[in-house]
């Protein structure tokens, strides 16, 4: 039983926590309220009067404390449902990831084990890039998490203006590697970046330039934004 997740893992995880973060915000916004139902064969979703397009990115059993991938599930194994996911595997194989290539994860050894399924599948958004992940009860100690596969969901762009934010909450949600959320982050989004001693630079769209500061413990110490008239 694992009691903490491997360092490649937590690497992985932190690159998309900035974007991940605010991307689970916009997807939050869009989804309206009402009862979901979903059909898994064709690949819906329907949050209230919202249809969606789907993938079964995991499932996690309350009662045993495990998080099972929905690539492994063996009533959806091999179907188009679970196509998405299956990338997963394939990314965890060629980088080392066992957490992405273990069918099933037993969380019991962890101090919160609901928040560490609820990491695997945030982790699982940012592998595939998707516009978020929805979290819903599919019985009374069951939790099924889909990927959201809809052009239609807004997808956040770099914002000069909160940057500073972005990142600070970022590096704060996991807390192993503030430069990987910050290197990440900049990667998802497409700007050229370079290290300069404990510096990070990043060339913004317009000609701006994003400089964050690391201080001698890996913290971010500072974020600055230079902007062209």
């Amino acid at each position: 039983m694992a009691s903490e997740f491997s360092d490649a893992f937590l690497l992985e995880a932190e690159r998309h926590a900035a974007w991940g973060a605010v991307q689970l915000e916009a997807l939050t916004a869009f989804l309206p309220e009402g009862p979901w139902a979903a059909d898994l064969p064709s690949c819906r979703y329907q949050q209230g009067e919202l249809e969606l397009h789907v993938a079964v990115l995991g499932t996690y059993d309350m009662d045993e404390r495990s998080w099972m991938w929905g690539w492994a599930n063996p009533g959806m194994r091999g179907t188009e449902v679970v196509a998405l996911t299956a990338a997963i595997r394939r990314y965890g194989q060629a980088h080392g990831i066992a957490e992405l290539t273990e069918e099933v994860l037993d969380l019991s050894g962890f101090e919160d084990p609901r928040r560490a399924a609820e990491m695997v599948a945030f982790a699982g958004m940012g592998v595939t890039e998707a516009p978020g992940y929805i979290g819903a009860p599919a019985g009374p100690t069951t939790q099924v998490y889909f990927l959201p596969d809809d052009a239609r969901i807004p997808r956040v762009d770099l914002d000069p203006v909160t940057l500073p934010r972005t990142l600070l909450t970022g590096a704060g949600l996991i807390g192993h590697s503030a430069r990987q959320v910050v290197g990440g982050y900049f990667d998802h989004h497409g700007v050229p970046q370079r290290v300069e001693g404990d510096r990070i630079v990043a060339d913004l769209p317009g000609g701006n330039r994003a400089e964050v500061d690391f201080d001698a413990y890996g913290r971010i110490g500072g974020v600055g934004v230079k902007v062209v008239p």
